[in-house]
């Protein structure tokens, strides 16, 4: 028999009775970026991503996923966090770095996550304390580097084997656990563990730490988080809004929102990421046709859910001093509201409003056949001579062309992850599902840094569903280090669509594009480039094909193939400003003659 193994020394035991007490609260993912100061984090997660019948006794099952940049390392995790709520059980998701610059990699990611209400657990390894403030090599201040995007930040000082150590560290992990959740505030988050660690940093066959629930609650219990209560609101519900009525679904709204647009005949406004998409009553064109008077001249109630990021004309709706303003914000200590003009701030959908009766048809009726009116005369202006051939040296393809293809190609069943800049708002003009597919989008702070991680961690979080990626070419090249995946690592099945139209075209769109500034424009805004798409992904082992027109692109889309691969799509720039202002003449005036009417 065997001997037992040996007590591991403070640093490595420290770090397994923490991944053993993440394990038991749920954790099942951690992404790590190696360095020194994170070895004993880095050693205990070796053995935890061990198969089962390898795992030495008493290591938790963990699935480890290792990256070199700890900026790709955080946005994986972010879309691992996003693939949790996509499979409708939120989890927190950890990742580990070294000590010194690999922290602050991190901060981008924290933001988003800070915004977006995903759970996040960061665990950075720290130099221990005595060290810090005499120039020690990469040490610097660690603790609070996150500021107030974090729910819960612990400098947790360097473990020494004192008794009731363990205890200490369980019952913080509970309390990092339940605030990246938000079990007891309703509003989850990132959260910030600084664990400082003095050497020896390594250790080889140390026992693994039994796990131990004596002295420790096991379960934080779960505040409501806002939803309508069986015995009512505590006072009489509100009343309902008085007409005509909107719904709005900004980003990640749910599907109450498409519920209540549906329960009472509702216009529904809503964004790709809402979660709300789809069905009868949802409009695809609807931010062209708020400029219609008979439209959104009319309404003078708005009832909004999620957070609304895409849309100026819908900016300026919710701002207006004659419409009333309903927020719901089921959680959070704060609500959308840009244009203060928010007249009540709910958290929930009134069960009166889900059960009342319904508005009047005629309202819903003349959206409907405005928005169906639109939708063609924008089908007709995509399609104009499709058949034509290209002129020498120009791409034959629109950005929303392009993405037409894409959204045509995605089934109820798949998962499309979509970028920042004009792929969020072209897909937001011509998506028209009945079956929506899932839509994720990096819209807390609307970057288009860590897209392609982003993609990647969805893709490995839900590896049963197709996971298809949408970006523009400078999303695709401010994180193309996110198509590093070591040779160590499972790859994601995942296909990235990149728009490349040779810089950023969504300043066009706006008031920096116009005529009188084209002098600066492509400097200092379009920032135009040669970068051979092509060879940047062989250099990564990544399968390419570029296609310039709708036939080459709906192929692509349709057999995307196992493991990474991208799509690269030429479509044209030098337009975009005035296609949109095609566009939008197209559906005026579309909605003014007999068939929007």
């Amino acid at each position: 028999m065997a001997p037992p193994a040996p007590p591991a020394p403070p640093a490595p035991h420290a770090a397994r009775v923490l991944l053993t007490e993440l394990a038991a609260h749920g954790v099942r993912d951690v992404v790590l970026a190696p360095g020194s100061r994170s070895a004993p984090l880095a050693a205990a997660l070796a053995d935890a991503a061990l198969p089962a019948g390898e795992r030495p006794a008493g290591a938790p099952a963990l699935r480890l996923h290792v990256r070199v940049d700890e900026r790709d390392a955080a946005f994986l995790a972010l879309g691992l966090a996003r693939a949790a709520v996509v499979e409708g059980a939120p989890r927190p998701v950890a990742v580990v770095t070294t000590s010194g610059t690999a922290v602050a990699h991190l901060h981008a990611a924290v933001l988003e996550a800070h915004h977006a209400g995903l759970p996040l657990l960061l665990l950075t390894a720290d130099r221990p304390h005595e060290l810090r403030g005499t120039g020690a090599n990469q040490t610097t201040v660690q603790a609070g580097i996150f500021g107030p995007a974090v729910r819960l930040d612990a400098d947790v000082p360097a473990p020494t084997g004192r008794p009731g150590e363990d205890r200490d560290l369980r019952h913080l992990v509970t309390r990092a656990v339940a605030a990246a959740l938000g079990t007891r505030t309703a509003d989850p988050g990132p959260v910030h563990l600084d664990l400082a660690y003095r050497e020896p940093l390594g250790v080889d066959d140390a026992a693994w730490p039994a796990p131990d629930a004596a002295g420790r609650p096991d379960v934080v219990a779960r505040v409501p988080a806002g939803s309508p209560r069986a015995d009512g609101w505590g006072a009489p519900e509100p009343a309902d809004p008085p007409g005509p009525v909107v719904v709005v679904a900004g980003d990640a709204a749910g599907p109450d929102a498409r519920r209540l647009a549906e329960a009472r005949g509702w216009p529904l406004l809503a964004e790709p990421s809402s979660g709300a998409r789809g069905g009868p009553n949802a409009l695809a064109a609807y931010r062209l046709l708020l400029a219609d008077p008979d439209l959104g001249g009319r309404v003078r109630s708005v009832v909004l859910l999620g957070r609304p990021t895409l849309s100026r004309p819908v900016s300026a709706l919710l701002a207006r001093d004659d419409v009333d303003l309903t927020v719901v914000a089921p959680s959070g200590a704060g609500w959308p509201d840009a244009g203060r003009a928010a007249d009540r701030v709910l958290p929930g959908v009134p069960s009166s409003w889900l059960a009342g009766p319904a508005g009047d048809p005629r309202w819903l009726a003349a959206w409907q056949r405005a928005d169906a009116a639109a939708s063609e005369a924008l089908d007709a202006l995509l399609d104009d001579d499709p058949s034509a051939p290209p002129i020498r040296g120009t791409p034959p393809m629109t950005g929303p062309r392009a993405v037409r293809h894409v959204a045509r190609a995605c089934l109820p069943g798949d998962v499309l992850v979509v970028g920042s800049s004009n792929p969020v708002r072209d897909l937001d003009l011509v998506a028209r599902w009945d079956s929506p597919p899932a839509v994720v989008a990096n819209r807390g702070l609307a970057g288009i840094d860590g897209m392609v991680s982003t993609a990647a961690g969805v893709a490995l979080g839900l590896p049963g569903r197709r996971v298809r990626a949408l970006v523009g070419d400078l999303t695709f090249l401010h994180d193309v280090g996110g198509l590093l995946v070591p040779t160590t690592e499972q790859v994601p099945d995942l296909q990235v669509v990149v728009l490349n139209d040779g810089g950023g075209s969504i300043f066009a769109t706006l008031e920096h594009g116009a005529p009188e500034r084209a002098r600066a424009f492509e400097r200092v805004f379009a920032t135009p480039h040669a970068a051979d798409l092509a060879a940047l992904c062989a250099g990564y082992g990544v399968r390419h094909v570029r296609v310039g027109d709708g036939p080459a692109l709906d192929a692509a889309l349709a057999a995307p193939g196992r493991g990474l691969s991208v799509v690269e799509v030429r479509v044209d720039r030098a337009d975009r400003r005035a296609l949109g202002d095609r566009l939008a003449a197209a559906v005026r005036d579309a909605v003014r003659g007999p068939a929007g009417r």
